[in-house]
């Protein structure tokens, strides 16, 4: 029993100058307002999730499977459309392989979020590397030989 009101308990502050019953009485009405709009709409997450949560929105589920490393990459793409979805990691296939579930209701929208992802993908690969270019150039310049010249003329004040 204490442990249940100990989880219950709610924190109301109030500022009034003078604390009457009307002033209570509006605090409390405004109180039980709120938790039934809480009530009403559970906090549903949004986003990246895990399959258990999604499957637990009862929505029906698809997936994709994806090869590709970079999956941080669909992730921004994903949130920026607004999908819910979530990652799991086939750990067992070298290399690992991942699979996105998303809601079925979000399958035109997955479909315009792989296309930009895939678009994205492709003009990255297309343009040039910066690591590569700076390898090339430090190779370049290795085989370069520069000769310095020492100047070994004094001047002698008397």
């Amino acid at each position: 029993m204490q442990e249940e009101v100990e989880q219950k308990t709610v924190a109301l502050v109030i500022s009034a100058s003078k604390l009457t019953g009307r002033e209570l009485k509006k605090a409390i009405v405004k109180l039980l307002a709120h938790l039934k709009d809480k009530q009403n709409h559970p906090n549903i997450p949004q986003g990246k999730q895990t399959v258990k949560q999604l499957a637990g929105q009862g929505q029906g589920m698809s997936s994709i499977q994806i090869t590709d490393q970079n999956i941080k990459d669909f992730e921004r793409v994903a949130k920026k459309y607004g999908v819910d979805f979530a990652v799991m990691k086939d750990k067992h296939e070298i290399p690992p392989k991942y699979v996105v579930y998303f809601k079925g209701k979000d399958a035109d929208a997955i479909t315009n979020a792989f296309k930009e992802y895939t678009a994205d993908m492709v003009k990255k690969a297309a343009r040039p590397s910066v690591l590569a270019e700076l390898r090339k150039l430090a190779a370049l310049a290795k085989n370069t030989v520069i000769q310095k010249v020492k100047h070994k003329d004094k001047e002698q004040s008397l």
